[in-house]
């Protein structure tokens, strides 16, 4: 099965990421989650990103790179808005990377080299009216990864909300984050039979 690693968002390793991780453990995956925050979870995305401009971005990215010393090589990076940032960066700089599952975020593949690495799928699920998503540019930086690799997909889900896939948070919507459990599902189903 695949192995995965899952970085939290700007608002911490809360419960509702903890319970993601669960669901793939679930479906027989390997999940690992890594706290960038050092146990600290905040209850706005607002604080938890003032935070991180404290502990400095670089720095948490750093964090997510230290996380996966010892860890093999042929791993699926995830990560929840802010942990698209060390996922990002891992999917497309670290040797053997497997697949990358971009939530609620996407930088352009610019920031971490020339192109995606060929052979590394990836998916981006964010709803289609996220402020942080479409007016931070997040959106045509997916659009563009689509255009460009080779295996990527863009799924759009209808609302505003940001962390909607966070069942402890406010922000929650069941049924958007149900459908995305089934396609990151499906993705990692995947990856697991082209390993065979």
């Amino acid at each position: 099965m695949a192995e995965v690693v899952l970085f939290h968002h700007a608002q911490g390793l809360t419960p509702g990421v903890a319970a993601f991780a669960d669901e793939l453990r679930r479906a027989g995956h390997t999940a690992h989650t890594p706290d960038l925050f050092e146990g600290r979870t905040f209850d706005t995305v607002e604080e938890g990103v003032a935070h991180a401009g404290e502990v400095g971005f670089g720095e948490v990215t750093e964090r997510g790179v230290r996380a996966v010393d010892g860890l093999p090589a042929g791993l699926v990076y995830a990560g929840f808005s802010l942990g698209v940032l060390p996922a990002q960066m891992l999917a497309q700089t670290r040797t053997g990377a497997r697949g990358a599952l971009l939530f609620h975020a996407c930088l352009p593949v610019s920031e971490f080299g020339p192109s995606w690495p060929e052979g590394v799928p990836a998916q981006v699920h964010a709803m289609d009216a996220d402020p942080f998503f479409v007016e931070d540019g997040d959106i045509d930086a997916a659009r563009a990864l689509v255009g460009e690799a080779e295996d990527a997909e863009l799924f759009l889900y209808p609302g505003s909300q940001h962390l909607f896939a966070d069942g402890s948070l406010p922000s929650y919507e069941a049924d958007a984050a149900t459908l995305l459990g089934r396609r990151v599902l499906a993705f990692l189903d995947r990856i697991d039979r082209a390993l065979g």
